[in-house]
């Protein structure tokens, strides 16, 4: 961790901060001092405050069988390349400390006299410069690190091998539909809804101990004898069960179903949600350990946003550790170490979820009004008579029907000539009858209209023949 401190005007302050995780492998040292120094000297630049001076922190708390002093040796080449970075930036590094189980060392100062080779205990908070420097920064306020640690890392119990079952399973079935298009919206809607229904089963679980499990996860026994963050969480494990774990787990890999999740990041909200990013962060087991970065992100962010920069800082490395190419996490750590205001960032999400509800209003009263519409106009297209028949409707339609069918007949020229009807009535004209009956003078038909309308005119003409003989 570097403090930036600024002197003007003979008064001291701290100013931007930045934080890392160590990286197991010391080969990846130097790459990490270089982007972390750039990251707070160029944003404290941005903020209009080059500065001064740098303070280094390393904090590790000793392995199994190591003591704190190997540590700090361990640990004295990084403390060497940062101090390197700074000065390529033009800011030095006026001191440089490991913090361990409880002890400091310097690695600027070479008087025993000053820091024994064993290192200084840690005052309280506020009780020495140092150790109000600590707080400010973040450090060893709520334990050790390790304990901090221990909230967020995946399981390594026998519980372990029944959740990772789970998340095989699971993912057969889920990860196919949220690759489909199709289908991607509605498991974005199932996983969101799981969420909720577990966020309000945390939100109702008031007991420290006794509460009932859940199917498919162990209950723990000795809940009440384990205090404080540990219990809690054990608690929220017994709430839990597996397939549910790994439904949400896998849902949330999806990036649009994780911004829409990032909304519940205050009020009511916003503990419930981050218990659920960090017991979910603790069912990232086995290979499923780069899932971890959805809900390790998840929960550095409501941290952040609930004032909680320590949870944030470490829940958001623990993130970049488990997939150090996710952007969302990337993010927010630069954000979180340059100390801006999350505020800018709760804005845009209030925003988005009041678009989202007034889109969704819309599209359901445009759906409604289709409805209804269509109801109405399947109900005025076939209207009944007294005695229920709907046939009128069709009569006229049936009229068309027969005329396009009796049309082809005519297979003659339709060019119009002097004194020939209009084409289509020779077909439908019926003979007017005199007063005796007998059929009454026609006029001349067109001899060619086509077949139908020759054999027309050879009848009339045959009639018209006879009457004239008798006339």
């Amino acid at each position: 961790m570097l403090a930036a401190l600024h002197d003007r005007d003979g008064r001291g302050r701290f100013g931007g901060r930045a934080r890392l995780g160590i990286p197991g492998n010391a080969d990846d040292w130097a790459s990490v001092a270089r982007q972390l120094t750039e990251g707070l000297v160029k944003g404290s630049e941005r903020r209009g405050a080059l500065p001064e001076s740098i303070v280094a922190f390393l904090c590790q708390d000793p392995k199994d069988g190591e003591s704190a002093r190997e540590v700090m040796e361990r640990l004295r080449p990084l403390a060497q390349l940062l101090r390197t970075a700074c000065g390529a930036l033009d800011v030095p590094v006026i001191e440089a400390l490991c913090i361990s189980d409880g002890r400091f060392w310097s690695y600027c100062c070479p008087s025993a006299q000053c820091c024994p080779s064993d290192g200084t205990p840690m005052g309280l908070p506020g009780t020495s410069v140092l150790a109000a420097a600590a707080t400010y920064a973040g450090l060893q306020i709520r334990g050790s690190l390790r304990e901090f640690r221990a909230r967020l890392i995946p399981w390594e119990t026998a519980a372990a091998l029944e959740q990772e079952s789970a998340l095989n399973a699971v993912s057969m079935a889920l990860i196919p539909r949220i690759l489909d298009d199709e289908s991607r919206t509605v498991v974005a809607t199932e996983t969101l809804d799981l969420a909720h229904r577990v966020m309000s089963r945390f939100a109702d679980s008031t007991s420290a101990a006794g509460a009932p499990g859940v199917a498919g996860v162990p209950a723990v026994s000795d809940a009440a004898s384990v205090s404080g963050a540990l219990s809690a969480d054990l608690r929220d494990d017994e709430l839990l069960c597996h397939d549910e774990a790994a439904t949400l787990i896998l849902g949330l890999q999806d990036r649009t179903t994780r911004d829409r999740a990032a909304e519940w990041m205050e009020g009511d909200e916003a503990g419930p949600a981050l218990r659920l990013w960090r017991a979910l962060a603790r069912r990232c087991v086995g290979p499923y350990g780069e899932h971890a970065a959805a809900p390790l992100t998840l929960a550095g962010w409501v941290a952040w946003s609930s004032g909680d920069e320590l949870e944030a800082r470490e829940a958001l490395a623990m993130a970049l550790g488990a997939d150090p190419g996710y952007l969302f996490a990337r993010l927010l750590h630069q954000a979180c170490n340059e100390g801006l205001d999350p505020e800018s960032i709760r804005r845009c999400l209030r925003k988005e979820r009041v678009d989202r509800a007034g889109a969704e209003t819309i599209a359901s009263s445009a759906s409604s009004a289709s409805s209804a519409s269509s109801a109405s106009s399947a109900s005025s297209a076939s209207p009944v008579d007294a005695g229920g028949a709907s046939g009128a409707a069709s009569t006229p339609s049936t009229r068309v029907a027969s005329r396009r069918r009796r049309k082809p007949r005519s297979t003659g020229s339709t060019e119009s000539r002097p004194g020939s009807r209009p084409s289509g009535t020779a077909g439908t004209r019926r003979p007017r009858s005199t007063a005796d009956g007998s059929p009454a003078p026609e006029a001349p038909t067109r001899a060619g209209d086509g077949t139908g309308g020759g054999t027309r005119s050879r009848r009339g003409t045959g009639r018209h023949g006879t009457k004239q003989g008798e006339t």
